[in-house]
């Protein structure tokens, strides 16, 4: 059995899902596959010559976490809480072309291949959903992780999704051809925990001092006109991470009306709208760095129409939307110190016929 996920970029809405607001996403042409067969005996291993590393257990439940994030042990609980035996021994080989601790989801793409690979040799039945659901499970509520569920679900779903959370769990998708992209990869490590601690606590913090005096507010409906009159409560951080979150959630409404046809669409408004988004992430949210915004730059000057920073930042990958000529952007990208690939939408999780890496 052979099974392969995609990784993801974040079209709009970068730190506003653990803010209960929605986020668009796109599954792209880089993937992560796992080739399985069952073993006689109980245990459980992968190789994982990318990166040269394996890894192994014995399906003795409840199966014990012996190392940080151990993920492939965490799904097999979720499985056999849920009432599935997972007891056959698996001989496992994962690889990929994702970039790694990049922005681009290779992990949780890792972890919804084991997912489908399970559910497809143990006939389990779930939807590509609801394997997003299980991976979010095993790798955030588990271990108790900070984190939404967009990389889960838009690895596992694919194409382009919009992802709310509120009132409830709800996913759109959008099957518009839109081209080819660029993935720029700074090689820069990303910073999530100390972005984290700068835009989520600080965005959260503001909002629970409004609340203390206006319990009815809310950031999901609440326009920034409506919004002055809370500015003296805040710190000047605390209202410019604000004003940001309420500029990203209108921008990404703006490009939710272009894909759902409410508004006419445009490559050019799409490349603007991302555009926006970068501006409120590099000068108020602050989660982009100096090579990453030469190489939007870089981009932008070979004839993209938009780019932006991808995922939590801090460093990792950038990506432009480039649907002419996306060459000259992957070597201006190149130029400016990053590594470029050209990337398209692509599908989600699904079980392949052959191995992409042979």
């Amino acid at each position: 059995m052979i099974v392969s996920t995609p990784g993801r970029i974040c079209l709009f809405g970068e730190h506003q899902d653990y803010l209960g607001l929605p986020v668009i996403a796109a599954a792209i042409s880089k993937r992560i596959q796992i080739k399985g067969a069952f073993r006689p005996d109980r245990v459980v291993h992968f190789e994982m010559p990318d990166i040269n590393k394996s890894d192994e257990f014995v399906l003795d439940y409840p199966l014990t976490y012996t190392q940080g994030r151990d993920y492939f042990k965490s799904v097999c609980n979720v499985l056999q809480r849920r009432g599935h035996v997972i007891d056959k021994g698996l001989e496992l080989e994962v690889r990929g072309n994702i970039p790694i601790n990049s922005g681009t989801s290779s992990s949780s793409a890792l972890l919804v291949s084991w997912v489908q690979l399970l559910n497809e040799m143990y006939k389990l039945g779930y939807s590509q959903k609801e394997v997003g659901e299980i991976t979010y499970e095993a790798e955030v509520l588990e271990f108790t992780e900070p984190g939404g569920m967009m990389d889960q679900y838009a690895t596992a779903v694919g194409n382009v999704i919009y992802l709310a959370s509120k009132p409830e769990i709800s996913i759109k998708t959008y099957a518009r051809d839109l081209g080819t992209f660029v993935l720029g990869d700074s090689g820069e490590a990303k910073d999530t925990l100390g972005i984290l601690a700068h835009v989520k606590f600080g965005t959260l913090g503001g909002i629970e001092k409004i609340k203390q005096v206006d319990p009815t507010f809310d950031l999901a409906t609440t326009d920034l006109d409506a919004c002055m009159a809370y500015k003296k409560l805040l710190t000047e951080d605390e209202w410019v991470l604000l004003s940001a979150n309420i500029s990203d959630r209108d921008i990404l409404l703006a490009a939710k009306a272009m894909f759902e046809g409410e508004e006419p669409w445009q490559d050019a408004r799409l490349g603007d709208l991302l555009n926006q988004h970068q501006v409120n992430l590099r000068e108020h949210k602050r989660i982009s760095t100096p090579k990453i915004d030469r190489m939007i730059e870089a981009a932008l000057g070979a004839g993209a129409l938009g780019a932006k920073i991808n995922g939590s930042g801090g460093g990792g990958c950038m990506f432009a939307y480039a649907p002419q000529n996306p060459e000259a952007v992957v070597q201006a990208i190149n130029e400016a110190g990053g590594k470029g690939y050209i990337i398209r939408v692509d599908v989600g999780t699904q079980e392949e016929k052959a191995s992409l890496f042979y």
